[in-house]
This record gives structure tokens, C-alpha cells and sequence, in this order.
């Protein structure tokens, strides 16, 4: 155990830039594994089922998708600063009732959801005014991957507490496996069976299993002091409070950013199949660069959260500076990439030339907007480290959600145009952006005396 806690302490005592790549590296590979299974699933139904089945997957299906398991994960990641702190702090004690309470609500949450998923999917799809020829199909999808949702609640649990003690390498490697078993069933199941949309859903059900599967194996077999109990799952109520504390705002921000997503989604989806089909496109080379700039948020959270309750308030401040200029220069390389080889990309996912030349419209309207949102991640992050989650939700949900829900019902329908969709991406971002800078200059002037 000595050793275990000798390797993970370097997060509070190593050369910061150094192990901040450290643990961003198997982070942004594994989210890159986990983006390329889901990628896979638009490749091969685009090619071997057709435009209309590319979009069922990609478009309202996909809009659900995210913000029911956004909720989660923002839910989750109380349960992920709070276990990085009592880590940071050598608190077993506080760390176990938190794991064990958080376990406890990925399966209950999981089979409300489940069960409320599978009923309501159908009046679900009608209010964002999906097309008539594709609710079938966005329904059969979305009913099979609620049937399994348990195993993606869990992975994102146990992953999240992995992460939060400073193993960024076991969520990777089972990334990397389930990504694998996903992709071989994608086309044993497609191209060989011709199972269309729910051998895509199936596909991904299965390796979602195995993924939650292998993270609790791994939790159960350490020695160190995040150690899982299947015994001991239950509610702890003051673990719970914790959790709820930072868990509620950050579930709140991600649902109002992905609500707005479904506004967005649902005016997208008047303009017909092609679009839907060419967003669906671009949303697979757009997680590209959301990976990259998510994993240095996960990884400024869990340095924030470890180094703040070790009580290091220096390594604190100079976390966040180090990571924002590291993610600065990420996107900016990812937004140069994008631009050159955007046309090559679209045409590995359909040949419809309506479609791609749609999608680089998008494209050209959206990277060179990427390097805004740098700031908003970062600072939110490293702000959730010290659970400091009010004010960052409510900025986030100003400026990005409800700022956008208004522009799409007061501005969209005056020009109906795509141009007047995308541009309230960098207008919110900037927005957003500059009250963010604004606020952490304030805040980091300050957290370090008021802990100390």
C-alpha cells in the first residue's frame, strides 16, 4: 500500500507540467478510443445502411443520448472531487463511504432511467420534431441502449474514482478492449447480419458490459484505499450530501448545456436529412477536439482536487496556468488539422456530396471558434476542485444554455437559415469565456489565503 500511495502522490509533489501529461495522456487516449467505437457506429450504418440510419444514430438519438449520460457524469463527479481530496488528505475512511455511495447511485439512478428511458423515448423524439422517417429506426436504438445504461453509469463511476486517485491508465486500457469487441461486432452484426440500427446498438451495449465489468474488477482487486466492497454498497447520508453538494450544479450545467444541444438539434432537424446527416458527421470530428479539451479538465480537477486537500495551494495556482496554456496550444494544432483535412474526413463517412459540402460549411464556422472554450473548461475544473460550483454553473448555464435557447426561439426563425444556427456557438463561447477569466482572476487571489 506504501507504494501505491508513493506513485499516486506525485500529483501532489511531482514536477506539475510533467505529470500533468503524465495523467493527461491515458486520458485523451482512452476518451479517443471511446470517441473512435462511437465513430465506428456512424461508419459503418453511413455505408452499409444508408444516410437515413446515420442519422437516426448520430442526430436526435445521439442529443438524448448525451444528456442523460451528461446528468450522470456531473452527478458522478462529486463523487470524483470529493474522493480526490480525501485522497490528497490520506482520509480512508471518508474516501470508502464516498465510493461505496456513489456506486449506490449509479444502479439506482441507472433502472429509473432505464425504465422512464424505454417508455418515453418515442414522445421524446416528437418534441425535437425528429423526421418521421427516422423515428423508427432513432427508436429502436435508443430503447437498447436505455435496456443497458447500467454498465455505462458504472464505468463512468469506477472510472471517475480511478481518476480521481491518479490512475488515468486503467480507463484507458479498457477503452482501448471494449473499443476493440465494438468495432468487430459493428460489422459482424451490420455488414454481415444486416441487423441495421440495433446491431449498432447491441454492438455498443456489449462493450459498454464489458468496460464496467473490468472497472470493477480493478476496484475490488486493489490494495490501496479506494478498495470496492460489493458488501458494502449502500447510502451513506452525509457521503450522499457531499456528493449531492457539487454533484446537483454540475449535473444541472451539463443537462442545461445539452438541452441546449436539443434546441439546437431540433432546428437542425428542420432542415432536413442532409443536414441532420452532415451535423452527425461533424459531431464525430468535433469530439475530437471536446476530447482533448475535456481530458485536461478531468485532469486539472483531479490535481486541483488532490493538491487542495493536501493543502498545496502553490501547486494549486500553478496547475491551472500550466494546464490552460497546454490546452491553449492542443486545440489550436487540432483547429489547424481539422481545416486542412476536413473535405477527406466527411468522405470516409458518405460519398453524398450534398452532405459533405453542408458539413464543411459547419466546419469552417465552428473550429476556428474551438480556442474560446479553452477557458471555460479549464477554469470550471479547476474551480469543481474546490467546490467552488455555484457560480460556474450559473455562468455556464447564462451564457452557453440559456443564451442559446433564446437566440434559437427569438432569432432562428426570422432568417431560418444554417448560418443563423451556428453562429450562436462562438457568440456564447465568447461570452461565456470572458465571465469566466473574469471570475477565476478574481477567485484565485483569494481561495488560497481563505483555506489556508
Amino acid at each position: 500500500m506504501a507504494q501505491s500511495e508513493t506513485i499516486k502522490n506525485n500529483i501532489v509533489e511531482g514536477v506539475i507540467w510533467k505529470q500533468l501529461i503524465i495523467f493527461f495522456f491515458p486520458i485523451v487516449l482512452g476518451t479517443f478510443f471511446q470517441q473512435l467505437y462511437n465513430t465506428a457506429d456512424t461508419i459503418v450504418v453511413g455505408q452499409y445502411v444508408g444516410k437515413d440510419a446515420l442519422a437516426s444514430v448520430g442526430g436526435s438519438a445521439s442529443q438524448i443520448i448525451n444528456l442523460i449520460v451528461g446528468f450522470f457524469v456531473g452527478l458522478s463527479s462529486g463523487a470524483t472531487v470529493i474522493i480526490a481530496q480525501h485522497y490528497g488528505a490520506k482520509n480512508k475512511s471518508g474516501l470508502t463511504k464516498t465510493l461505496h455511495t456513489a456506486f449506490a447511485i449509479a444502479i439506482v439512478g441507472s433502472i429509473i432511467i432505464s425504465i422512464l428511458g424505454f417508455i418515453f423515448v418515442p414522445n421524446i423524439l416528437r418534441l425535437m420534431k425528429t423526421p418521421e422517417n427516422l423515428m423508427d429506426m432513432s427508436t429502436v436504438y435508443l430503447r437498447i441502449y436505455f435496456a443497458g445504461i447500467i454498465f455505462v453509469f458504472i464505468y463512468n463511476v469506477g472510472s471517475g474514482i480511478l481518476r480521481a486517485v491518479g490512475d488515468s491508465k486503467h480507463p484507458m486500457y479498457f477503452l482501448i478492449v471494449c473499443c476493440i469487441i465494438n468495432i468487430t461486432l459493428d460489422i459482424l452484426f451490420v455488414a454481415v447480419f444486416k441487423m441495421g440500427v440495433s446491431g449498432v446498438a447491441i454492438a455498443t451495449l456489449i462493450a459498454q458490459a464489458v468496460s464496467a465489468i473490468l472497472v470493477v474488477i480493478t476496484l475490488i482487486r486493489t490494495t490501496d484505499m479506494h478498495r470496492l466492497k460489493i458488501r458494502k454498497i449502500g447510502f451513506n447520508m452525509v457521503a450522499f450530501g457531499s456528493i449531492l453538494y457539487i454533484g446537483i450544479p454540475s449535473a444541472f450545467q451539463s443537462t442545461m448545456y445539452n438541452i441546449a444541444n436539443v434546441f439546437i438539434q431540433s432546428s437542425l432537424n428542420k432542415q432536413g436529412t442532409d443536414t441532420v446527416a452532415a451535423w452527425t458527421i461533424l459531431g464525430k470530428l468535433d469530439s475530437l477536439n471536446w476530447l482533448v479539451v475535456s481530458a485536461f479538465g478531468i485532469a486539472i480537477t483531479t490535481f486541483i482536487g488532490q493538491n487542495y486537500g493536501a493543502k498545496k495551494f502553490d501547486r494549486v495556482r500553478k496547475s491551472v496556468k500550466i494546464c490552460l496554456g497546454m490546452t491553449l496550444m492542443s486545440t489550436l494544432t487540432l483547429t489547424i488539422i481539422f481545416v486542412l483535412t476536413g473535405r477527406f474526413v466527411f468522405s470516409l463517412f458518405t460519398d453524398d456530396k450534398n452532405v459533405i459540402e453542408i458539413g464543411l460549411k459547419m466546419l469552417s464556422v465552428l473550429a476556428p471558434a474551438y480556442i474560446i472554450y479553452v477557458p471555460i473548461e479549464i477554469f470550471s475544473g479547476a474551480l469543481r476542485g474546490i467546490n467552488n460550483v455555484i457560480v460556474p454553473m450559473i455562468l455556464t448555464c447564462m451564457g452557453v444554455c440559456v443564451l442559446r435557447i433564446l437566440w434559437l426561439i427569438a432569432v432562428v426563425p426570422m432568417y431560418n437559415t444554417l448560418d443563423s444556427i451556428l453562429v450562436i456557438f462562438p457568440i456564447s463561447w465568447t461570452i461565456t469565456a470572458i465571465f469566466f477569466t473574469i471570475y477565476y482572476i478574481i477567485k484565485q487571489r483569494k481561495f488560497p489565503l481563505e483555506a489556508e
